[in-house]
């Protein structure tokens, strides 16, 4: 028997990927209890966009996000995402700021970091994972899965043997677009799990509606693990539902061992939260259906949506298709790069702007030029030397790691929110994001920052959240 784990995803991904990260940590809590006795691999619930959406959005600290979740989930392992170099921002961060970042995370509850890099530039995950080592977490190496004339099995299996050097203790197959397709998942997960003998999971999202047939030949391959997220969050932009996988497994050699009336009991308290969300319009319904755009132009479909968006506001949408058609240009210009963030925008914004302007190149923003000039990392192929004559004339290019570019700051930041900080995790909010961590520390003592944690009750059956 082959017992295939499942990571929970609600808490993080799910809502992340429907509702923009907008679920508050008062709606969590009533069905921790519950969602502890399942018998999950892990529950991701804090890093990407958490972070972030916590303080701008729904006056929370993100750290008491954490502390007070690992105070109610106490059997289960806690799992995040990191961005690398860039944690839980949009910007390389020095290495200080990076090994600090990770040793709070831990030292606040996380058990398990699943850190992945844009251009699977492992050079952007040293400085991560040996600090996550040192702190005693599980750390997983992801790499970002992604389609174009230069990548295929080998070069993430090149990626995996690194991740593998590095130490990492498992490693994540990352499909943030739903592009991986059930026969290609089978192939790398056999090769991978061949050639590093490392536990393997899978990571996909239902944009394309091939994540759930991936999944299953993944785990006929050899996953060790897969993320799921329960049937109300689930679907769309979200993952495979985490009771349609497990009842599929059910009676198999790969059994989960998850109990489906306990994830009834899990979908029927968070199916009136996703109620309210599509009543007050932060859900779109059309998010929950599958849209093969992106198998046809193997572009995610949030970065469709982006594009669209992007150009109704410029009152230039018949511009559509031919945007479309200019993105695997740029993307090709400039070396290939997976279309996740930063990427995505980066070669998005290039792309409207060529197509707008029209000439190629003629106006380059900043991000462009800073791509080109190597601060994000190496990508997957050499960008051309006409390319880089075009957007950044005479200025040559960086060869080395981008961070060894970075003075460290924490000292000076210390010095400089000095008067605001109540916990040292105050320090790296503020390095993350200065503006809006200045205001929540200014505002913070006010009764809307607090978390009612006399929502969770003894009983481990379901409490409504009034919607």
């Amino acid at each position: 028997m082959s017992k295939i784990g499942i990571t929970e995803t609600v808490l993080r991904d799910g809502q992340q990927s429907l509702i923009a990260t907008r679920m508050k940590t008062e709606e969590m809590l009533p069905i921790l209890g519950t969602v502890d006795a399942v018998g999950y691999h892990s529950i991701e619930m804090w890093g990407g966009a958490t972070f972030d959406s916590a303080l701008r959005y729904l006056n929370e600290d993100p750290w008491e996000r954490l502390r007070t979740i690992r105070k109610h989930i106490k059997h289960t392992k806690l799992q995040m995402l990191l961005r690398g170099q860039n944690l839980l921002g949009y910007k390389h961060y020095p290495d200080d700021v990076v090994e600090a970042f990770v040793e709070k995370s831990v030292e606040n509850g996380i058990d398990i970091i699943r850190v992945f890099d844009a251009l699977n530039d492992v050079r952007n995950l040293e400085t991560s994972i040996r600090a996550a080592k040192k702190a005693g977490a599980h750390i997983q190496g992801a790499i970002v899965y992604t389609i174009s004339p230069v990548h295929n099995t080998e070069t993430y299996l090149k990626t995996a043997k690194e991740l593998k050097d590095l130490g990492v203790d498992s490693i994540c197959i990352k499909d943030m677009a739903g592009l991986l397709a059930p026969s290609i998942a089978f192939d790398i997960v056999k090769r991978i799990k061949e050639e590093t003998h490392l536990p393997v999971q899978l990571h996909s999202h239902e944009t394309t509606g091939l994540a759930s047939m991936s999944y299953i030949k993944g785990i006929e391959a050899g996953a060790d693990v897969v993320d799921t997220a329960i049937s109300p969050f689930a679907l769309g932009t979200s993952q495979p539902p985490t009771e349609s996988i497990a009842a599929a497994l059910q009676n198999t050699e790969f059994d989960s061992g998850l109990n489906l009336h306990t994830l009834n009991k899990i979908a029927r308290y968070f199916k009136p939260i996703r109620e309210k969300y599509i009543k007050e319009g932060t859900l779109n319904p059309a998010l929950l259906t599958a849209d093969v755009n992106a198998l046809v132009y193997q572009i995610p479909g949030g970065m469709l949506s982006n594009l669209l968006s992007q150009l109704k506001q410029m009152g230039k949408a018949e511009l559509f298709e031919e945007v479309l058609n200019e993105v695997p240009k740029v993307r090709a210009d400039l070396g290939y790069p997976p279309l996740v963030t930063p990427a995505s925008q980066i070669v998005g914004t290039q792309a409207v702007l060529n197509v707008i302007s029209k000439k190629r190149y003629a106006v380059v923003p900043e991000e462009v030029k800073a791509f080109v000039r190597g601060e994000y990392g190496k990508t997957p192929v050499e960008i051309k030397d006409e390319i880089k004559k075009l957007i950044l004339g005479s200025e040559q290019p960086i060869k080395k790691r981008p961070a060894d570019n970075l003075k460290p700051m924490l000292n000076e930041i210390k010095e400089k929110v000095k008067a605001y900080i109540t916990q040292e995790e105050d320090v790296l909010t503020y390095a993350l994001f200065p503006d809006i961590a200045m205001k929540f520390f200014k505002e913070r003592n006010t009764e809307k920052y607090k978390i009612d944690e006399s929502l969770i009750g003894e009983d481990k059956g379901i409490i409504y959240y009034p919607v």
